[in-house]
């Protein structure tokens, strides 16, 4: 299927419902070379400084995390729903002790734009550069969401992504509209 470029905000409302149904798929590229896969189910796109963004989280203690450190791009892709065992395993285990790609028979395809490589079997693409990071502030956030999200302590660290490249599968928008496998369209 060949990808075609697209504007950012093409499929921002696929992008977050499919976010928020399984997750998507960051891709990191550490000094070593290898990528990296973990799944994200927090994040946003928006303008910011200007440029279009999309803002990941990403925990200290993840691989992911000291690969965002070491190398400073990014791919995030949005899996078709065909694609949720591999979403929902790249959530539960860690790349340092296993090969995620391989596992999941996930393709890495060379990025236009950055270092890391994208996920063939994906249906949109976002390329990004990190333009500033910052970590979370405990005492600036609710308490609720404290107790909620962070009882262990592990604060996100919050990456704001310049997307330099939007690209999607020709027939993208009617695979990522279809009806979910329990036979009922999610609520838009």
């Amino acid at each position: 299927m060949a990808k075609v470029l697209v504007r950012y905000t093409d499929y921002f409302a696929q992008t977050i419902q499919r976010m928020r149904e399984d997750g998507l798929l960051l891709v990191t590229l550490g000094a070593d070379g290898k990528p990296n896969v973990m799944t994200i189910g927090w994040g946003t796109i928006g303008s910011i400084w200007s440029r279009p963004v999309f803002i990941v989280l990403v925990r200290p203690s993840r691989h992911t995390y000291s690969r965002l450190e070491e190398a400073r791009d990014f791919t995030v892709n949005v899996p078709p729903r065909e694609l949720s065992a591999a979403v929902s395993h790249c959530g539960t285990v860690s790349g340092r002790d296993h090969n995620k790609f391989q596992e999941m028979q996930l393709t890495p395809m060379p990025s236009r734009e950055v270092r890391p490589p994208v996920i063939k079997e994906c249906l949109v693409h976002y390329e990004c550069r990190t333009l500033h990071r910052n970590d979370l502030e405990p005492d600036a956030l609710v308490q609720a969401v404290r107790e909620e999200f962070y009882s262990s302590g592990d604060f996100h660290r919050v990456y704001f992504g310049e997307i330099v490249s939007a690209y999607a599968d020709e027939d993208a928008g009617p695979r990522l509209n279809a009806t979910p496998a329990g036979g009922t369209k999610p609520a838009q």
